[in-house]
């Protein structure tokens, strides 16, 4: 399994958002490192369809997308069971690996 954390410098959420991932790997037990990719500029944002700082893709594909999503130099806001949130709860988080394990869609 491929996982990326994409984000810009001075993002304020993207440290919390590599903790919550890398316990979520653990606890699902997938031995995936996390590859991490620092946007910098607009084209690259572009290029990366980057929606926002953090993003995670799985093997690609991100879980948290939104049909509204632009690209660019952002910060991104989740929407989480407290509100919205500058990263995703450690739950969305396994949630979202163990989706990505078994292509199946699970329940909280």
């Amino acid at each position: 399994m491929k996982v990326e954390l994409l984000y810009f410098e001075g993002c304020p959420n993207w440290t919390l958002t590599e903790q919550r991932l890398r316990t979520a790997l653990d606890l699902v037990g997938i031995p995936a490192g996390i590859e991490h990719c620092q946007v910098d500029s607009a084209e690259e944002a572009k290029r990366h369809q980057f929606a926002g700082s953090p993003s995670i893709r799985i093997d690609g594909k991100d879980p948290f997308h939104s049909a509204s999503a632009t690209f660019g130099l952002t910060c991104r806001i989740y929407s989480t069971p407290d509100g919205p949130a500058g990263a995703p709860t450690l739950e969305q988080l396994v949630e979202a690996l163990k989706e990505a394990a078994t292509g199946e869609t699970v329940s909280s």
